[in-house]
């Protein structure tokens, strides 16, 4: 990872790597995705841990290449949906992105946000090559990675409770200062201003899937979808179960499949949905 002025920080450019047998690699403008082509259909995809999937996630199991590579079929030509994500990015982090980077001439952006980013507001908090989920260096070996990042933290966390540190990162990021997050409403002007349709995708996190709703943090991303007539998928409403995670928010392989899944039963069946392509 890398600090950026701009949205915090962001994967670093230009990987190839292999880890836990897993592809990841990251283009020159750090998308987890192929180089832009400027002949393909362009459609952006906005998000955090969700989408990006991490070390854990293989490049072809991703929801975004999924969709690169069906919807290319579908359409009988190049379709690139772009994988624009850094773990808890929210939607400001993601908007500051666009502005420092442009469009791509992109036909559509799809803003994939859970419940917990309603909140999720930018603070430029020192994180990278302090927090082992945002490290600043290539570990040699994956056995390493594996402690450092996964196992240790993960026993830390037993042990220690209410640590402010964790808290931020944490999946309640609502505090009695916080406010909306911004990035929903930027989004949501830029669109209307470049004529580029705008989708949000909400993502359900465990403890939703098990009560088979979503929290109020949720509902006030529905609320405000509905209000600004923005078309909203809801994963929690297309079959996404408690085996498709890995952890309390995270999706394996076959969550990822129903991301994707999703995103095109709506580009199928919706007439906004087939104005994204």
């Amino acid at each position: 990872m890398k600090e950026d002025p701009d949205f915090e920080y962001i994967a670093q450019p230009n990987q190839h790597r292999f880890r836990f047998r897993n592809n990841v690699n990251y283009n020159s403008k750090s998308m987890r995705s192929d180089e832009v082509d400027t002949k393909a259909n362009i459609i952006l995809g906005f998000g955090d841990s969700i989408i990006n999937g991490g070390v854990q996630t293989d490049q072809d199991s991703l929801a975004t290449t999924i969709l690169s590579d069906t919807l290319s079929k579908i359409a009988d030509k190049k379709v690139q949906f772009l994988n624009i994500s850094a773990g808890s990015w929210g939607p400001d982090n993601c908007y500051a992105y666009l502005t420092k980077n442009g469009n791509f001439g992109a036909k559509s952006i799809f803003l994939f946000v859970s419940s917990h980013d309603a909140y999720d507001n930018m603070n430029f908090e020192k994180i990278v090559g302090i927090n082992e989920s945002f490290p600043n260096k290539q570990y040699q070996f994956a056995v390493v990675e594996l402690f450092d990042r996964y196992i240790i933290p993960r026993i830390k966390k037993a042990f220690r409770q209410n640590l402010a540190f964790q808290d931020n990162l944490g999946i309640n990021k609502k505090k009695e200062y916080s406010t909306f997050n911004s990035g929903f409403q930027s989004f949501l002007i830029y669109s209307k201003s470049n004529n580029i349709p705008l989708t949000l995708f909400l993502h359900a996190e465990l403890a939703e899937v098990k009560a088979r709703h979503y929290n109020e943090q949720g509902k006030e991303i529905i609320q405000f979808a509905h209000q600004n007539n923005i078309p909203i998928i809801l994963d929690l409403e297309r079959g996404l179960d408690v085996e498709d995670f890995r952890d309390d928010i995270h999706v394996n392989a076959n969550g990822q499949k129903k991301i994707a899944s999703a995103v095109l039963y709506y580009m199928k069946n919706s007439t906004s949905g087939k104005k994204r392509i």
